[in-house]
């Protein structure tokens, strides 16, 4: 099997082309059912922390950085015969557009290795991932992104997280679906280089270099009807953590325009030596939208129970609806709610624009040092357009705005971002 491995700065992805050619080159179908295609995103990405000076005692007071990166994304068929195999391959590239001493380590790109406070002017990563397929049950070993409810890969800046390792999915069973996975190393969004998988450290909730030797995951996803689908997921991240997860998802037409749910159940425990401290912790979260024409008007509510926050794995989104562009609500004790409200311009007839604007606030959040309660808000918008036909269909373009205060800027610093992003689509085959 062909094993991931990533590519340091400046290197070609050349390898790319080669698709491991030995595990079934003959068979048509390797060929027949294979296709790639391009990602070009540029993205610029200011970050305004309100200290107003030019430094300050938690790091420098602006983040502003441009780049522009490629992700070229290789999938093959699968050789003929009852066991087929495959393979499937990533490559990423990111350049360094514009960017200074003062403002950078925004995300965008990794720190040189000369200087921490310099961006590199370049990156790369690649991935490969070997793959075999017996009749509706898949089996991949290497370079993944992951997008299940305890493992989403994040995709928040230039280029998105590879997790490594090996994952099972089934659909033998009519309306169900099972995974299985085991990982044990990820390379994060900003980085060439591969690191142990860890738990995330957002405002040093838990210590920050955490790692775990693997991370394990199993569920399965049982759609009910068109309007109803159950999952349940369980997760160990080895001697720190274990986590269970359940979800619903529901629809129903109205008479006049539509209502949808979204319920999720999230418990996490530590286990083992228990490396990242004591975790006792529950989360509970939901969102009710109600959809007429172009309009979706929802509203979400998010609980979290016990002394501390919610973990997940460093590289990845929690599975919270209050998860927004800046904040996760997942503090010690946070409540939150949230409303929000899109708008579809095809009913103006507009097609491929949109606009969705929200505002969460959460209290009662257990400070670490101190007795009071802290209080945060975020608000977001953003508007988007994709060109829907000629030379540049696919074409997206997205300005995303965004607000965050608190009252406990020791921990979360109050923040304005911009972020413009620029995206386009292309198949090579």
């Amino acid at each position: 099997m062909c094993s991931p491995f990533p590519i340091a700065p400046g290197r070609s992805i050349a390898g790319l082309s080669l698709l491991c050619a030995a595990a079934g080159a003959q068979a048509d179908g390797f060929f027949e059912d294979s296709h790639a295609k391009v990602e070009a995103r540029n993205v610029y990405f200011n970050r305004d922390f309100r200290d107003g000076h030019s430094s300050s005692a938690q790091g420098a007071s602006k983040r502003e950085e441009w780049a522009q990166g490629f992700i070229l994304d290789v999938r093959s068929g699968y050789t003929d015969g009852t066991l087929g195999f495959g393979v499937d391959a990533l490559g990423m590239l990111g350049f360094k557009l514009d960017s200074s001493s003062a403002d950078s380590n925004s995300g965008l790109l990794p720190s040189s290795g000369h200087d921490p406070r310099h961006s590199a002017d370049q990156y790369a990563k690649l991935g490969v991932a070997a793959k075999m397929k017996v009749s509706w049950t898949v089996l991949r070993y290497g370079a993944m992104m992951p997008d299940v409810p305890l493992l989403k890969y994040n995709d928040g800046r230039l280029l998105p997280t590879l997790f490594h390792g090996a994952m099972l999915t089934s659909e033998e069973l009519r309306d169900l679906k099972f995974t299985v996975a085991r990982l044990d190393k990820y390379t994060a969004r900003d980085s060439s280089d591969r690191q142990d998988i860890r738990v995330h450290c957002k405002n040093k909730r838990y210590a920050c270099d955490i790692q775990a030797d693997h991370f394990d995951l199993a569920g399965v996803d049982y759609r009910v009807n068109d309007r109803l689908s159950v999952q349940y997921q369980v997760s160990k991240l080895e001697n720190i953590y274990r986590q269970h997860f359940l979800g619903l998802v529901a629809a129903q037409p109205l008479a006049v325009g539509a209502l949808s749910a979204d319920v999720r159940l999230i418990k996490s425990d530590d286990i083992g030596n228990a490396r990242a401290g004591e975790i006792e912790h529950r989360a509970l979260s939901g969102m009710l939208g109600y959809s007429l024409g172009g309009h979706k008007f929802s509203a979400g509510w998010q609980r979290m129970y016990g002394d501390s926050a919610m973990p997940y794995l460093d590289g990845s989104n929690p599975y919270l609806v209050n998860y927004a562009q800046v904040n996760d609500f997942a503090a010690a004790d946070e409540r939150s709610w949230q409303l929000r409200y899109d708008y579809d311009f095809k009913a103006l007839g507009i097609p491929g624009l949109s606009f969705f604007t929200r505002y969460i606030n959460g209290d009662h959040i257990q400070v670490p040092g101190s007795s009071a309660q802290g209080k945060e808000w975020e608000r977001d918008s953003e508007l988007k357009y994709q060109v829907q036909s000629g030379t540049f269909k696919d074409l997206s373009v997205r300005l995303r705005n965004s607000t965050y205060r608190s009252n406990y800027e020791r921990w979360a610093r109050d923040m304005d971002e911009t972020r413009v992003i620029v995206s386009y689509n292309f198949s090579v085959f």
